[in-house]
């Protein structure tokens, strides 16, 4: 049963990356909850196959690309008639590191999907939120975007990218009645990491079950915060993340007066 506090009737909400993982079951959260949904993922049978479970629109698109973003919102306008909330969930891992091996195109891709994404698609957004008269983006950030992540740094620096972003857009897109947050999951049992999946088993390291994020953005989707990222970690409760203020300047004291 659909929480009251989640009511999101004659809401309109586009999910990146909703054919599979978080995405998936964010998109089915919402039409539970109310919203028309339209699934949008670079695996355009995977976004129609999500579609059809819940009745909403599909389209195949590559969130790397300014031009695909603004298609996709001008799809989402008018098949469903305007937009509400926007899910910004697509992601890739990174693939390459710094150092022996880098590896360029892979290094694109990784900062294509997973900053540009965030990037390109609160662009392309923003007219048709401001239309409806506000609404509402969730970005899909990472544990790696609040910590140290000394294996794979590049990931780690898309995330940190996506908190900044969503710490300083908050308050910016208040103004016009729009809420901009994040969620921040650890490793979740997700396609996305099949290729560690074993490795991280073998080390005895617990996968997060994805329906909790699916939820705490739900949550932000329906509430009033902007500018948050939340935690979402293994047996606690997802919370807005507290970031310790940075050190002001200091003052060099006045020279003592010498008398004369």
């Amino acid at each position: 049963m659909t929480d009251p506090s989640t009511d999101l009737r004659d809401k309109v909400a586009l999910v990146t990356g909703g054919a599979s993982g978080i995405g998936r079951l964010t998109a089915l959260a919402l039409a539970e909850a109310g919203a028309e949904v339209v699934v949008a993922d670079i695996d355009g049978d995977g976004a129609e196959r999500v579609a059809r479970e819940i009745g909403g629109h599909a389209l195949a698109t590559d969130v790397s690309d300014l031009d695909a973003n603004h298609a996709m919102v001008a799809f989402t306008q008018e098949h469903a008639g305007g937009l509400d909330l926007v899910f910004l969930n697509a992601g890739v891992t990174s693939d390459t590191m710094i150092g022996e091996g880098f590896d360029l195109a892979r290094y694109r891709r990784a900062m294509g999907v997973n900053l540009d994404g965030v990037v390109f698609g609160t662009q392309a957004a923003l007219p048709a939120l401001k239309a409806r008269g506000g609404g509402a983006i969730v970005a899909t950030a990472s544990l790696a975007g609040l910590t140290a992540v000394p294996l794979d740094a590049i990931y780690a620096a898309n995330k940190h990218a996506v908190v900044g972003l969503t710490r300083s857009l908050g308050p910016l897109l208040a103004a016009d009645g729009i809420r901009f947050n994040a969620v921040c999951p650890t490793f979740a049992e997700t396609p996305l990491i099949a290729h560690v999946r074993e490795g991280l088993r073998g080390a005895g390291f617990e996968l997060l079950d994805p329906q909790i994020v699916a939820d705490a953005a739900l949550r932000l989707f329906a509430g009033r915060e902007s500018g948050e990222c939340w935690f979402v970690q293994i047996g606690r409760e997802p919370a807005p993340f507290q970031f310790r203020n940075i050190p002001g300047p200091r003052t060099a004291p006045a020279e003592e007066e010498v008398a004369p």
